[in-house]
């Protein structure tokens, strides 16, 4: 196979058995991933990331402007589902993170085929990839959705998965894959569930990002039924900080719950994001509740916390970065013009989760 000139790399195959040396980030300049990719960067211990990344509507190259100049870092422009693609780099890393994801909630109801090929088969093929050239770490990033809802509780890493919606049961599903990798053949797997992550660059379908970019327009923001859905939110560079932590510390078969931050109903949140943007609750309307809209997610992180995982940004603090949303109006999503277009058609959601 001759690869065209942007699918090389610019760093040779690596002997080494430090699992930090040099990483695949699947999705890296993503939302997460390329949060993820700066923070790898940064540390001194590892000399090459490989981002890989298909750029969908959800990846923005511009999220890694910056890093692109770095002699340490690999961009590739492709999709996890192209096994030989996956083959020449993986072979040429030690690890892989595994970030890249279908992962709106909304959009799995309408294109819900898409979901189950990105996040099942993409992940199995990059676990045969990882079977085939002894990766030596393997991180799969996944999300508390998989648990299901908890009226009251919080789910632990042992807890069984009862997700509602394609969205969820496609990452339910990629986790299993994955942990089956482990347990058949020894791949160093180790799996992550995060809560609702939330920082600049998130893409505007998202909750956060949407509601602002809305307040700020001088438009209406949506609520789901009375509001009262509670979330956790995780800054996006504490949920980074756990990614390194499993990534360096995890134990092979091992599965993270990284939680923390805040807990507020989806009311609650609107409230907070109307004083940032200066607006009031006559820019708020109510709408029906969206189907299988799970009430309440909790996750137990008392296992990361033993590996020294304690969140450092908390929402309320954080707020202010909304301010990157004013600062680049190209990232906000599209006019609505038909508010009753399926959601795969107008790539915006009426309330992320």
């Amino acid at each position: 196979m001759v690869l065209p000139h942007s699918h090389r790399t610019n760093h040779p195959p690596q002997n080494t058995t430090e699992l930090t040396k040099t990483s695949v980030v699947t999705g890296g300049a993503g939302f997460i991933g390329s949060h993820l990719v700066k923070q790898l960067l940064r540390a001194d211990d590892v000399t090459g990331v490989t981002v890989l990344d298909a750029i969908t509507y959800a990846g923005h190259i511009e999220n890694l402007r910056e890093e692109l100049h770095c002699p340490r870092l690999t961009f590739v422009k492709g999709t996890i589902l192209d096994q030989e693609l996956v083959d020449y780099y993986v072979r040429r890393n030690s690890a892989i993170v595994h970030l890249a994801a279908e992962s709106h909630v909304d959009r799995s109801f309408y294109a819900a085929s898409t979901f189950v090929m990105t996040n099942v088969l993409g992940t199995q093929i990059l676990l045969a990839a990882a079977k085939r050239f002894a990766t030596k770490r393997f991180v799969h990033v996944s999300t508390d959705e998989v648990y299901g809802p908890l009226a009251s509780g919080s789910a632990s890493e042992e807890d069984a998965l009862r997700p509602s919606v394609p969205y969820a049961a496609s990452k339910a599903a990629s986790d299993m894959i994955a942990l089956s990798y482990f347990r058949t053949f020894g791949v160093p797997v180790c799996v992550t569930r995060s809560s609702n992550n939330y920082g600049p660059c998130q893409h505007a379908e998202k909750i956060i990002p949407l509601f602002v970019t809305r307040l700020l327009r001088g438009d209406q923001v949506t609520l789901h039924g009375k509001g009262e859905h509670v979330r956790n939110w995780l800054h996006v560079e504490d949920n980074c900080r756990g990614l390194d932590l499993v990534l360096r510390h995890g134990v092979p078969g091992g599965i993270y719950n990284i939680g923390g931050g805040t807990d507020l109903t989806n009311k609650e949140l609107t409230g907070l994001l109307l004083a940032e943007c200066g607006a009031d609750w006559d820019a708020v309307s109510y709408v029906p509740d969206r189907r299988s809209n799970d009430i309440r997610y909790c996750m137990d992180w008392s296992k990361l916390r033993r590996l020294g995982f304690k969140p450092q940004r908390t929402l309320k603090k954080s707020l202010a970065e909304t301010g990157w949303y004013r600062d680049n109006p190209d990232r906000w999503p599209p006019v609505r013009r038909d508010p009753d277009a399926p959601m795969a058609e107008v790539a915006v959601a009426i309330a992320g989760a």
